[in-house]
C-alpha cells in the first residue's frame, strides 16, 4: 500500500512550502512565553509580563483574519512580507524598548503591533488546497499540518523560554522574530505554489463570518480551545498539588503525543463516513474524554486520561477545517481557515484564564469543569449545525461533479 504521505509530496513545490511554513509558524508558539520570560527577567513583574503577553495574544487572534482577508483579495507575495515586516517592527522595537526600560505603555503599544504576525498555518492550508482541492490528499495534508502545529507548540515554548534564560532576556522573542522573518521570505518566495488571486468582480462581498456553517465551526473550534488551555493550566496546579511540578510537562507532553500519533494516522487512512458525521462522532468522542479528568487521582491517571483525550483532539481538528474548506467560497479561503485557528486560540486564552481562576477559588478538581463545559459546547455545536454542515458538504460535492462533468465536455 502506499503511503500518503509520499503522495502528497509528489507534488512539485510541496516540501519547500512546507518547510518554509513550518518555521514561519513557530513564532506563533514562541512569543507569548517569550514575552513572559523576558519581562519577568527584566522587570520582575508577572503582572506587567501577562498583560502584555496578553496584547500580543488578542491582536494576533483579531489581526491575523484581517490579513488573511488581503491575501484573498491580493495574493500572498504581495501581502505577507507587508504583515510580516510590521509585525517584526514591533517585536524589535518591543525588545529594544525592554532593553532601555521605556515606559510600561510603550510595550503594550509595540505588542499590539508585533501581533500582525499572519497566520502561516491558514497559508500552507491554502497552498494544499489549491493543489488537493476535493480529492482525499487534502485529509492527508491537512492531518500533516495539525501534527505540525502541535510540534510547533511542543518545541516552540522550551526554546523561547530556554534562550531567555541561558542567553539574555530578549533571546526568547528574538528568536521567534528570526524565524518570521526567514520562514515568510522563504515562503513568498516559492511563487509556483501560490493559490492565484480570483478576479474582483468573482469574489463574494462581506466577511466570511456571515456564513452560518463557519459560525458553528467557530464555536466548535473555540471550545476545543477552552479545553487546551484548561489543560495546561490545571495539569500544571494539579502536578505542584501532588508535589510533583515537574511531572506536568509529561502530562501534557503525553496529550500532545496522542492527538500527534492520531493526527497522522487519521490522514493515513480513507474513511467512507461524510465529514459531517465525522465531526459529530469526534465532537461526541472530545467530550466524553473530558469526563474522566475530573476522576484523576494521581500524575499515573491524569497522564493515561490526557493521552486518551489528546487521541480525539488532532481528527476533530482536522475534520473541522476540511468542513470549513467548503463552507466558504474559493475566494474567501484563507479567511475563513484564519477565523478558524483564531478560534481555537480565542478559546486557549479563555479556558486558561477562567481554569485559572476556578483553580484558585475552588481547588484543582474543579478546574476539570470548564474542560467537562467546553466539551458539551462542542458537542451541542455539532447537534445544532450537523444539518447545516451537511448541506454544505453536499452541495460542495454536487458543485465539484459539476465542475468535472463540464470540464469532461469541454475536452471533448
Amino acid at each position: 500500500m502506499a503511503n500518503p504521505y509520499a503522495q502528497i509530496f509528489a507534488a512539485k513545490g510541496t516540501v519547500g512550502f512546507t518547510l518554509a511554513g513550518l518555521v514561519s509558524r513557530l513564532p506563533l508558539s514562541m512569543m507569548g512565553i517569550g514575552i513572559i520570560t523576558m519581562l519577568a527577567q527584566s522587570r520582575g513583574s508577572y503582572g506587567l509580563a501577562g498583560g502584555v503577553a496578553a496584547a500580543f495574544t488578542l491582536a494576533s487572534a483579531l489581526l491575523a483574519p484581517q490579513v488573511s482577508r488581503l491575501v484573498d483579495r491580493f495574493g500572498q507575495s504581495h501581502v505577507l512580507p507587508v504583515a510580516a515586516a510590521l509585525s517584526l517592527l514591533g517585536s524589535s522595537a518591543l525588545l529594544v524598548f525592554t532593553h532601555w526600560r521605556a515606559p510600561d505603555w510603550t510595550l503594550f503599544v509595540f505588542a499590539i503591533l508585533a501581533g500582525c504576525t499572519p497566520s502561516m498555518s491558514a497559508m500552507t492550508r491554502a497552498r494544499w488546497t489549491e493543489l488537493y482541492r476535493g480529492r482525499p490528499e487534502l485529509k492527508t495534508a491537512f492531518s500533516l499540518e495539525s501534527v505540525f502545529d502541535e510540534i510547533c507548540f511542543i518545541v516552540g515554548p522550551p526554546i523561547a523560554v530556554g534562550l531567555s534564560v541561558g542567553l539574555f532576556p530578549e533571546a526568547g522573542p528574538l528568536a521567534a522574530a528570526a524565524c518570521l522573518a526567514i520562514g515568510v521570505t522563504a515562503f513568498v518566495l516559492q511563487k509556483g505554489t501560490e493559490p492565484p488571486v480570483k478576479p474582483a468582480e468573482t469574489m463574494a462581498p462581506g466577511s466570511v463570518l456571515r456564513y452560518p456553517a463557519l459560525r458553528v465551526l467557530i464555536v466548535a473550534l473555540a471550545g476545543m480551545g477552552i479545553i487546551v488551555g484548561t489543560i495546561d493550566v490545571v495539569s500544571v496546579a494539579f502536578a505542584e498539588a501532588e508535589g510533583r511540578p515537574a511531572a506536568a510537562s509529561l502530562v501534557l507532553s503525553l496529550y500532545a503525543l496522542g492527538s500527534c500519533i492520531a493526527g497522522l494516522a487519521f490522514g493515513a487512512v480513507r474513511i467512507g463516513l461524510p465529514l459531517a458525521k465525522l465531526f459529530m462522532i469526534g465532537a461526541g468522542m472530545t467530550a466524553a474524554s473530558t469526563l474522566p479528568l475530573l476522576f484523576a487521582d494521581g500524575i499515573g491517571s491524569l497522564a493515561t486520561m490526557m493521552f486518551i483525550s489528546g487521541v480525539f483532539f488532532a481528527p476533530t481538528m482536522i475534520v473541522a477545517l476540511s468542513i470549513g474548506e467548503t463552507a466558504v467560497p474559493p475566494s474567501k479561503l484563507t479567511e475563513g481557515l484564519t477565523w478558524l485557528t483564531t478560534g481555537l486560540g480565542i478559546g486557549v486564552a479563555a479556558g486558561a484564564a477562567v481554569s485559572g481562576g476556578v483553580v484558585a477559588r475552588f481547588g484543582v478538581q474543579a478546574g476539570f469543569t470548564i474542560a467537562l463545559a467546553a466539551g458539551a459546547l462542542i458537542l451541542a455545536a455539532a447537534f445544532w449545525g450537523y444539518r447545516r454542515l451537511s448541506w454544505i458538504e453536499s452541495d460542495s460535492t454536487t458543485a465539484r461533479a459539476s465542475e468535472v462533468v463540464s470540464r469532461a465536455g469541454a475536452q471533448g
